[in-house]
């Protein structure tokens, strides 16, 4: 992530904790009432990001890399590589930033 612009800390503990496997700090990045919308399947709450982790991201032994990122006041944009036995490939995950916590992550379906 050395070549992408500065991006708040929220957004740079999410990939950490995704490729550390530290779901516990995944899922504490999470306001209480946030959102994760994955192709439209929505997980809410800390519940719902601890849920999404185990079945689609750290219990699947995932890995992210960030190859772009725009930050638009509190909104990240990013294009990331994901590999892992659920799904391989490039895909845009916009993060909304509140504070210290994440109040949600998109992942909307490609066109």
């Amino acid at each position: 992530m050395s070549d992408l612009p500065s991006l708040p800390a929220p957004v740079t503990a999410f990939v950490d904790a995704i490729n550390r496997a530290d779901t516990d700090a995944f899922v504490a990045l999470f306001t209480e009432d946030g959102l994760i919308d994955d192709w439209g399947t929505k997980y809410r709450g800390r519940s719902g990001a601890r849920q999404w982790a185990g079945s689609d991201a750290i219990g699947a032994g995932a890995r992210m890399t960030l190859l772009s990122a725009d930050t638009d006041g509190q909104t990240v944009t990013t294009r990331f590589d994901w590999r892992s036995q659920v799904f391989n490939g490039e895909s845009t995950g916009i993060f909304t930033v509140r504070g210290d916590e994440l109040a949600s992550f998109v992942i909307p379906p490609e066109s």
